[in-house]
């Protein structure tokens, strides 16, 4: 079973370097940017074959490593 956690900073937080690859689109010729948000993807190779302990297992890896929860938002796909 394969887990896709997608983590991004929370609304508020801000992102420098989102903000060096909104300048660098810029630079570039792309102008129609107003603004870029960056984050992380991981996809997990999991042995568990139940969908609602696989997702609340990938869940706590999230809380414990995957993510920073105080400036970070995580999303979790179980397929």
């Amino acid at each position: 079973m394969k887990a896709k956690v997608h983590v991004t900073l929370k609304t508020g937080v801000l992102d420098p370097q989102g903000e060096a690859v909104r300048h660098a689109l810029g630079q570039l010729g792309f102008d129609g940017v107003n603004g870029v948000r960056q984050g992380k993807y991981l996809e997990l190779d999991l042995v568990e074959t139940d969908p609602a302990k696989a997702e609340a297992e990938v869940k706590e890896m999230c809380d414990k490593l995957l993510s920073n929860t105080v400036i970070e938002n995580y999303t979790v796909e179980i397929a």
